[in-house]
């Protein structure tokens, strides 16, 4: 798995490159958001988002509007807007330096699984709404739409019982496999660009209180 790190700091960089690389990871490092842009596409990129060329921010935005490649923003900025903004941008997951490796790398291998699992049925069809699970394809009124891991992951599990409300606990503990309840504004974040996405602000019900659901 070829994993692309984008750090401008030696320091940081180089023992990170070194304990992927233990891990069995190919690695390939670059140090500035230009380099990230120019860069053959990896499997997973890990961003950090203080680089002396272009904002992490922007980066995000232009790598995510050309591909679904998984971003986990790697950064010492770990206010809750900041991490709001990442998600929002696209990425599918935050972590706030310092870090454990192991961590870093349970996180990797979390936003893997979500991109790859296999599920438990290859199609799904709700109205309008239709999802290839095994694929992670997804169209709405037979427009496809582009994804991220985790707006795909949650619409699906949406879309597993449609019509049956979702409360935010389970939302964050089959999407994100956290009980962190600052991700509650997470969870917004992800259901506004879904309802942009789709093209319709009511396919995704929201209950006050509780959670959302999919409209039947």
């Amino acid at each position: 798995m070829r994993v692309l790190v984008v750090e401008d700091e030696d320091a940081i960089a180089e023992p990170l490159v070194e304990g992927l690389d233990r891990e069995g990871y190919d690695v390939v490092r670059v140090a500035t958001g230009q380099e990230a842009l120019d860069a053959d596409e990896a499997d997973l990129i890990l961003l950090d988002l203080r680089l002396p060329d272009i904002d992490g921010f922007t980066v995000c935005r232009e790598l995510r509007a050309r591909s679904d490649v998984p971003i986990i923003v790697v950064s010492a900025r770990g206010e809750e807007v900041d991490r709001v903004v990442g998600l929002e941008l696209g990425a599918d997951d935050y972590v706030v330096k310092p870090y454990g490796l192991r961590e870093l790398v349970a996180r990797i291998r979390a936003v893997m699984r979500r991109r790859d699992g296999s599920t438990r049925r290859d199609v799904l069809r709700v109205g309008p709404l239709e999802m290839d699970e095994r694929a992670r394809r997804a169209s709405y009124d037979e427009r496809e739409l582009q994804l991220t891991a985790k707006e795909f992951d949650l619409l699906a599990l949406l879309a597993s019982d449609p019509g049956s409300v979702v409360d935010r606990e389970t939302i964050l503990r089959r999407v994100w496999e956290t009980t962190w309840y600052g991700g509650q504004k997470t969870i917004d974040v992800h259901v506004a660009a879904l309802r942009k996405k789709l093209g319709d602000p009511e396919a995704i019900e929201t209950v006050r209180g509780i959670g959302y659901r999919l409209r039947t």
